[in-house]
């Protein structure tokens, strides 16, 4: 009798927690949110059409380009306008990068020490353009809270470089959407916590199966005047793209 009298009251009490747990899921951690931002933006892979407009106090250009990726170990850029700059790609694999010059004819490795250097004259460095760097693997990250950042609720949460972790940044403040999981904004700091750039995402749209920001705009905080905006003008996720896609061969016949 008394094991039948346990048994009912163990029955008894799931009955009543697990609806609880239903009701109230366990709370996502600072890392899983990055994650699922980071798995977002990036898919499987990725395959779109993008402009890129420098703004400075006294002078504009856009810059217009194809980009393909494959997870985190690959990335191909290939710039299709102005003329001037037209054929220069950009490629990535795993840690190595490259940059091929049609009208020299010469294929340049860059090195890590330059993964800071602006791309293309913009607000964007080399890192941020092919995400050399992981914000989910190489750094550590803290929840500071929620809050509001243009009328959408946003975790605040704080990434830290991990040891030897090949970063640009000294820390990032990032607000992931709580609806959606959109990065709409971003303050990077470097190394002497000084606050150098400041991203704020706006514009969201369909694009293939997913919502995501289309229009990133970009700020140093030092230079009055100066704005990168990058658009996204269409993308298409998680369509098959060979690893033999990123080479080096490649770099000088893609269209």
């Amino acid at each position: 009798m008394r094991t039948k009298w346990v048994i009912t009251s163990f029955i008894c009490l799931l009955s009543i927690v697990l609806p609880v747990q239903k009701l109230y899921p366990q709370e996502l951690s600072a890392k899983d949110i990055i994650k699922k931002a980071d798995d977002k933006g990036r898919g499987l892979t990725s395959k779109g059409k993008m402009t890129l407009t420098i703004i400075r106090p006294d002078w504009s250009r856009s810059i217009s380009l194809k980009a393909w990726s494959k997870g985190s170990d690959y990335s191909l850029i290939y710039i299709t306008a102005p003329v001037k700059e037209k054929g220069q790609v950009f490629l990535k694999r795993k840690k190595d990068m490259w940059n091929w010059v049609p009208s020299i004819e010469r294929l340049i490795k860059i090195p890590p020490s330059m993964m800071m250097q602006s791309w293309m004259g913009s607000d964007y460095t080399n890192d941020d353009l092919v995400k050399e760097s992981s914000i989910v693997i190489d750094y550590t990250h803290k929840l500071l809270g929620k809050e509001k950042v243009r009328e959408v609720e946003c975790y605040k949460i704080e990434l830290l470089p991990l040891p030897d972790a090949p970063v640009t940044w000294g820390k990032i403040i990032t607000w992931i959407s709580v609806n959606g999981f959109d990065q709409w904004k971003a303050a990077f700091y470097d190394e002497d916590m000084k606050l150098i750039n400041v991203m704020n995402a706006y514009d969201i749209k369909r694009m293939g199966d997913r919502e995501i920001p289309t229009r990133l705009e970009i700020e140093p905080v030092s230079k009055k005047g100066n704005k990168t905006i990058f658009e996204i003008n269409s993308i298409i996720y998680n369509q098959p793209i060979s690893d033999s896609f990123f080479s080096q061969q490649n770099m000088k016949s893609i269209k």
